[in-house]
Order: structure tokens, then sequence, then C-alpha cells
């Protein structure tokens, strides 16, 4: 099984749709405080709260009180500044994919960290030149 981490996520439906994506294949959901919006909200309920019951989600108070309680193999982290394309990397049973701050990305200090150091465990995500 895979983890899914989203590192203060800022924007309500996106939340609510990865939501909705563990919902439909088996993933762990954990949320990194702070949060951009209340999981209470209408608008996160709007994209996929009502899916909630079909997904084990965790909250953390920081990153690493979500170290102290992972039991994931590996964390891959997604990011601009990732030297490896994420279609290179052979993704393990166990492993846990961690996505930043739409607005922001991931903070230096949580892609320096033990887990995320080595460029197998960053991955790069583009966007595409015409948006």
């Amino acid at each position: 099984m895979l983890d899914l981490i989203l590192y203060q996520p800022e924007i309500p439906p996106n939340t609510g749709n990865i939501i909705r994506l563990c919902a439909n294949t088996g993933t762990r959901l954990h949320l990194i405080h702070p949060l951009g919006f209340l999981l209470t909200g209408k608008d996160l309920k709007r994209a996929g709260l009502d899916y909630g019951s079909l997904v084990e989600i965790s909250e953390h108070s920081s990153f690493d009180d979500f170290l102290s309680t992972t039991r994931s193999k590996r964390i891959i982290a997604f990011s601009t500044s990732g030297k490896k394309p994420y279609n290179e990397i052979k993704f393990e049973q166990g492993d846990a994919l961690l996505f930043g701050p739409e607005t922001r990305g991931l903070p230096q200090a949580v892609l320096s960290a033990a887990y995320c150091r080595s460029e197998e465990h960053t991955s790069e995500l583009q966007s595409r030149e015409t948006i």
C-alpha cells in the first residue's frame, strides 16, 4: 500500500480531489499542518470529504510528527527542484509520496530531511510550457 502526504495543503478542492483519489486506490492520506482550510469546509466537502469514510486520513502537527509515526519504507518528494523524472522512479510497496503546498512547494528543510535527501527520493515535477 502507498501513502500520500500533503505538506501544508492550501486549496480545499485539491485536497478533496486527492481524498477521492485515495478512496479509489486504497491509499492512506497524511495531512501535515497547518492546513490552509478547515477540514469541515464546504469546498472540501463538495470536492471529496463525502469519501472520507473510505480513506484512512491521519493529521500531523508537523513533518517531524509525521516522521515519528510513519510506517513508510521510503518517502519520495515531488518538487520542481527534483532531479529525477517521476517515470524513472521504481516505486515500491510501502512508499510514501510527498507533495508540498500548491503555491510554495516543499521547503528546503523538508527536502533536506534524511528521507528526501538523495536524488533517488526527490522527483522532478514540471509544468507544461503552455500553462
